[in-house]
């Protein structure tokens, strides 16, 4: 085989695995998003800001010692708990106002977060500690990294665990039926109050856990970090279709892939640039999403 050739399939090969392990990343916090929206119909841009405060209770967290294994869980606990919080304070208030008036709340909401954040941590990025130990396993031309498994693992656990959340639990199935009509859910019994809080919970603590995910991957955490990964996993979800569950998993990990071939066969400075123009395609040619369906609502 030509040269030139096995050098290309092994860059190839080398930013499909990238793209996948940063789809991932996009795909767990897409989920947030697409899991809001199919409840309540909010677009709740301060999802971002749950995957930052994820991230920061993961460092500090690491920081007094805690291992990893702790750690994590108390992350996802943490950004959870916030988020049920602003649901109730903030959200709850508004939530027969119009979807205007909600989407401005909500980029309140993620403003109010990353200047919080900066007066109360700084502005300046803090390193992240070294959890587990990087090691980079070659294959001819190819690496992988421990962190890039461990991320790529971490996110199929979480995804198939949030499977069998929805499908095969009682409170999946109050979820499904919430999002298919909340007012019959309420004449069957069901608490939606109580259902939309542990929807933004089960959202946000993936968000929370996608933050420790990036801090350990980038060896970094700052208080603005959620603003352009949040956007993009909001690419992500219309992408696959708002409102789908696996729809935003799609979404994430061909939004990752496309980055990192941008990078590889492009230029690297079109990385965001290309998440954009896939949200415009997506919208001119098919705006219901990869599995979404048109359908026809009554304003």
């Amino acid at each position: 085989m030509n040269q030139d050739l096995v050098y290309f399939f092994s860059d190839l090969v080398q930013y499909l695995i990238n793209g996948l392990a940063q789809g991932s990343i996009y795909a767990l916090i897409a989920l947030g998003y697409t899991m809001v929206y199919g409840i309540i119909k909010l677009i709740n841009f301060a999802h971002g800001e749950f995957y930052m405060i994820g991230a920061f209770v993961g460092y500090y967290c690491l920081m007094s010692g805690m291992p990893l294994l702790l750690a994590f869980p108390v992350a996802m606990i943490g950004a959870g708990l916030v988020a049920i919080v602003v649901e109730k304070i903030v959200y709850k208030p508004i939530r027969h106002a119009g979807r205007i008036p909600a989407l401005i709340t909500a980029l309140g909401t993620s403003l109010f977060f990353q200047y919080l954040g900066q007066g109360l941590i700084g502005a300046d990025p803090k390193a992240f500690p070294e959890a587990i130990k990087s090691v980079t396993y070659t294959f001819g031309e190819v690496m992988i990294t421990s962190t890039q498994i461990i991320i790529m693992a971490m996110t199929f656990i979480l995804m198939l665990l949030l499977y069998w959340l929805v499908n095969h639990t009682r409170t999946g199935k109050a979820m499904r039926a919430t999002s298919f009509n909340k007012n019959a859910a309420e004449l069957m019994g069901i608490n939606t109050d109580k259902i939309i809080s542990i929807t933004f919970f089960i959202g946000s603590s993936l968000a929370g856990a996608a933050g420790v995910l990036v801090g350990m991957y980038y060896n970094t955490v700052e208080p603005m970090m959620g603003l352009i990964p949040g956007l993009k996993a909001f690419i992500a979800a219309v992408l696959g279709g708002i409102g789908i569950i696996p729809g935003a998993v799609i979404g994430g990990l061909v939004l990752g892939v496309a980055e990192n071939l941008v990078v590889g066969f492009w230029v690297s400075t079109y990385r965001d640039a290309i998440a954009f123009g896939i949200l415009i395609l997506i919208l001119l040619i098919k705006p219901a999403g990869i599995l979404g369906k048109n359908r026809r609502e009554k304003v």
